[in-house]
């Protein structure tokens, strides 16, 4: 069954599942290919960015500017010796990279990269699959790779490992909650969980200018979803050595390398497609008329895409690593509230304004509203905590004016450098119980 949609046209529901097997292998080809290609540039220009912001050269030996030194480096890890713990479970310890890289490939499928085109003849569209709740389906397939990082950790027999097999599946979780919630206004907007037709919706505008707050909560989730400084958490070598796959070497480490960039350009792409058009060409590059059809949207997809890899690898050069508790603290009490709330008014205000009950002026003034009503209560909340840091600085002077009292903890603690130990009362009753004895006796 031949499909007779002309070629630059949005790809329909009922395009998929009719290609020719050729078309379909070809394709699923292509999407590996490109994943891996993207992998080795994204750590290429990783190396090269960071080595910049530092005032360093970065690699520039293998191949020119050295664009062939992450080629060499994967070759290099697959030839290492490989090292496996005597105490790891060897079975899982093995099945665990393969869950995370192939999870991070499967997620792709359902990414639009461009309108059908022509292809030996044969109209398709420029994606492998699609389905009503395809991006339920990312979801899904995103919360199995989770499996992947806590069965590493488990596996391999080792505390550090284990430890950070734990802290990463508890912050992927509690992220993935966040970024679930993000998509939600989105699929109130498109009315769809498709993703060719949350593309189609954003002809007009895009949901990252329509649904900001929902695209910020989405940026920063992601940023944790995969486990990227400053949320690196899971892999912190202050104090897990290299986190859940320490115990990894050879190419079950590349394995859980190459996972992690492509989780990158998963992510990437996703808010590519629901947040930035997908493949539609930015303004004024859309005053084209051709700019939207034939294989130039791939593109301004793949364009889209390298800009959020630069702020991945930006992040990564410029912000420390946060605290692990403030992390967790981040995404339970201040991004998943604000994306309930959000949620909240999306879904009234297009109620009301499909009731006919709100127009866009109505909106505009809620909006307003509500957003003064947001500064009020970040101002009352930057008062308060200025006010408690205040108490605070007043009881480390008031300390300070007293000295340092080496049994204020109720443990005695030497002085540190430029210190000088102070007696307290604690200190003189000390001092007095040890000498009663001796004062009872000498009485005696």
């Amino acid at each position: 069954m031949t499909s007779l949609v002309r070629v630059g046209q949005t790809a329909t529901a009922t395009q998929f599942g009719t290609d020719p097997i050729l078309i379909i292998l070809l394709k699923v080809v292509g999407i590996f290919a490109i994943m891996v290609v993207m992998t080795l540039m994204t750590i290429w220009a990783e190396r090269r960015v960071v080595g910049r912001m530092q005032m360093r050269i970065g690699p520039n030996r293998v191949g020119p500017f050295g664009l062939l030194q992450s080629l060499m480096d994967g070759i290099k890890l697959a030839l290492k010796e490989e090292i496996i713990p005597k105490t790891a479970h060897l079975a899982v310890y093995c099945i665990a990279p393969v869950i995370s890289a192939t999870t991070a490939f499967l997620t792709f499928a359902v990414i639009p990269l461009g309108p059908t085109v022509s292809m030996f003849g044969h109209q398709t569209p420029l994606q492998l699959t699609d389905f009503p709740v395809s991006v339920l389906y990312v979801l899904a397939i995103a919360s199995v790779g989770i499996y992947g990082i806590v069965l590493a950790g488990w596996a391999s027999g080792s505390t550090y490992p284990l430890l950070g097999g734990l802290r990463s599946s508890a912050q992927m979780i509690s992220y993935e909650i966040a970024m679930g919630l993000s998509f939600v206004a989105v699929f109130l907007y498109a009315s769809s969980m498709s993703t060719s037709v949350i593309v189609e919706s954003q002809q007009h505008i895009w949901y990252g200018v329509l649904l900001l707050p929902s695209f910020a909560i989405y940026t920063i989730a992601m940023v944790g979803e995969t486990n990227r400084a400053p949320f690196d958490l899971p892999e912190a070598e202050g104090e897990l050595v290299g986190g859940f796959h320490t115990e990894y070497s050879s190419l079950k480490f590349a394995l859980f390398f190459l996972a992690e960039y492509v989780n990158m350009v998963t992510v990437s792409a996703m808010a590519t497609t629901l947040f930035l058009g997908g493949w539609r060409a930015p303004w004024p590059i859309s005053a084209w008329s051709g700019a939207n059809e034939g294989w130039w949207p791939m593109l301004w997809f793949f364009g889209k895409i390298f800009a959020f890899l630069f702020v991945f690898i930006w992040l990564r050069g410029t912000l420390p690593r946060m605290r692990y508790d403030q992390f967790m603290k981040f995404g339970w009490k201040v991004l998943i509230p604000v994306s309930i709330v959000w949620i909240i008014i999306v879904a009234s205000a297009r109620e009301l304004r499909n009731a006919n009950m709100l127009d866009t002026r109505a909106l505009l003034f809620i909006a307003s509203a509500v957003l003064f009503i947001g500064v009020v209560i970040s101002y009352y909340m930057e008062i308060r905590a200025k006010k408690q840091q205040a108490v605070i600085d007043d009881e480390q002077r008031e300390r300070e004016a007293r000295g340092f009292d080496p049994f204020e903890g109720g443990f005695p603690v030497p002085p540190l450098p430029g210190q000088s130990a102070q007696p307290s009362r604690l200190a003189a009753l000390k001092v007095a119980q040890t000498q009663a004895p001796v004062a009872e006796v000498e009485g005696q």
